[in-house]
């Protein structure tokens, strides 16, 4: 009996059917597969987290380092154009700057991010070299020598300088010790 054309329609549907079904069931992923993947992932992330967590404490003391020098500058500018007396205390304690003036109740804070620390404030005191200090800035008047050396997890320094003959905050990075 010959088979219509409507009946190999039909046929060759059941046919690419069975076809399809066998490459759905066959296509996918194996579970060793996706362990390879996951391995190569690991690895790569593995190897690329070190210099990630380099690249965000070094931004960290970058951001720190300006934090500083923005507030040294705004101290020294409102002592010159208000003509107040204005009194920066530096805790290396409380890992933290603050400011005060004349007027009643201005005051500012700044506290270093987390992992940027204040090693010490310069000049250092010989006598006790954690305390506050504290420096005044008056207007018209000689900017005290003030600086504050300050470090990051990975040990990398920075130190933030008043120039005394300018009166602007300007910063360096230490010499190396070898």
């Amino acid at each position: 009996m010959p088979i219509s054309s409507a009946g190999k329609t039909r046929l060759n549907h059941d046919r690419e059917g069975v076809a399809g079904r066998r490459a759905a069931a066959s296509s996918g992923v194996t579970l060793v597969e996706m362990l390879v993947v996951v391995a190569l992932i690991s690895l790569m992330v593995g190897i690329s987290f070190p210099a990630i967590t380099s690249g965000i404490d070094s931004l960290r003391l970058n951001a720190a380092t300006n934090g500083v020098v923005s507030f040294l500058d705004y101290g020294l500018s409102r002592a010159e154009r208000r003509q107040q007396v204005v009194e920066i205390t530096i805790s290396k304690t409380d890992n933290s700057l603050e400011m005060r003036s004349s007027e009643p109740g201005f005051v500012r804070r700044m506290q270093m991010p987390d992992g940027v620390s204040i090693v010490q404030v310069l000049p250092p005191l010989p006598d006790n070299p954690d305390a506050k200090r504290n420096f005044l800035l008056y207007p018209g008047g000689t900017v005290p020598p003030l600086g504050l050396q300050l470090i990051n997890r990975r040990n990398v320094q920075r130190v933030v300088r008043v120039d005394p003959i300018t009166g602007v905050p300007h910063v360096e990075a230490p010499p190396i010790n070898e």
